[in-house]
């Protein structure tokens, strides 16, 4: 029986054509699926007993159910999520004031080999579909019982090697039919795909883009991010370039502070050299250890003399404390064992 979830709105629309439903019953049951997030389609109120039978018939209603849940004393919660092909994947929720945010995995593991990350070590399992990803924040904000405001695609995998799942995602997460979250409140994080960049630049949502930055010099990035040999310093900032003057939107550098590899006053002042003439904010994170890793994060005294020296130059600065470290959820620490 297919899963009635894994329709787009568009494709639900054309089946309820092929199937003569009236022009606005696509409307409501994307409705009652995204918005109002229900299990069955008794909940589906205000369709005929007959409609919700016909429906029952041909189709059947997904939701992720954690399987883990570790809650930390930051107001951090890690949910472990199994898929229907017995896979894990992992989602992390971030209350900050306001501020709710859903971090969400794109792939089930992940290529890029980067050595200062635990999801690294999984290798790539898939692919998420568009409905998985939009799932996790769903099943997130039930099970938290509070709704989402943000959310981040930093999870596991890279967002743009899916692109195309994550475009109906964020499509759906932003849609008045679906979670009715802001473009502006929606983050997609990439280690740095040029041609990936390209595409959110020509995306029609206004989503902010974090790019995963993390040295100065192809040498040290290529050392930490495999990725790089693949697409140099030259070839990421091309294209960040063009994603700022396509869209007017400053783009966010994530750069993961590592004692004695990237962290030392040089590498500051490259640091200068390379931002100061691209409208970015810089968030500077102290490296989160995961076991058996040969690198060990800085001092808090040498991040905020990382900082100072950026300040004069690059004054949207930030140094941002990993959440959810002690249950292994801050940065870099996403990871299941599949064995």
């Amino acid at each position: 029986m297919t899963d009635i979830k894994s329709f787009t709105f568009e494709e639900l629309k054309e089946i309820g054509a092929k199937l003569s439903w009236e022009k606005y019953r696509a409307q409501q049951v994307f409705l009652w699926l995204w918005q109002k997030g229900v299990n069955s389609f008794d909940e589906m109120t205000n369709l005929s007993k007959e409609f919700r039978d016909r429906l029952r018939k041909e189709y059947h209603i997904s939701h992720l159910v954690p399987e883990r849940r570790r809650e930390s004393a930051d107001q951090t919660t890690k949910f472990t999520f199994p898929l229907k092909d017995g896979l894990l994947v992992e989602s992390v929720f971030i209350i900050d004031q306001n501020r709710r945010t859903v971090c969400v995995s794109t792939q089930v593991g992940c290529s890029l080999g980067c050595r200062f990350c635990a999801t690294a070590r999984m290798g790539f399992k898939r692919n998420l579909a568009w409905y998985e990803i939009v799932e996790q924040i769903q099943a997130v904000g039930r099970e938290m019982k509070l709704a989402p405001t943000n959310v981040v695609f930093m999870g596991m995998g890279e967002p743009l090697f899916n692109w195309q799942e994550v475009a109906e995602a964020i499509r759906t997460i932003n849609s008045n039919y679906g979670l009715k979250i802001g473009a502006r409140r929606i983050t997609v994080s990439t280690a740095g795909i040029p041609e990936g960049i390209h595409q959110v630049a020509e995306f029609p949502y206004q989503v902010r883009l974090a790019v995963s930055l993390n040295a100065t010099t192809d040498a040290v990035r290529s050392r930490l991010m495999p990725i790089n040999n693949r697409y140099p310093l030259k070839r990421l900032f091309s294209a960040v370039r063009y994603y700022v003057e396509k869209t007017k939107r400053r783009v966010t550098f994530e750069y993961v502070l590592i004692d004695g590899v990237n962290n030392l006053r040089e590498d500051a002042l490259r640091l200068v050299t390379i931002l100061r003439d691209i409208p970015c904010k810089i968030n500077l994170i102290p490296y989160n250890p995961i076991p058996g890793s040969e690198f060990k994060p800085p001092t808090l005294r040498s991040v905020e003399n990382f900082a100072h020296i950026l300040y004069p130059y690059l004054p949207a600065v930030t140094i941002r404390q990993s959440r959810g470290a002690r249950i292994s959820a801050g940065c870099g620490q996403l990871a299941v064992n599949l064995s």
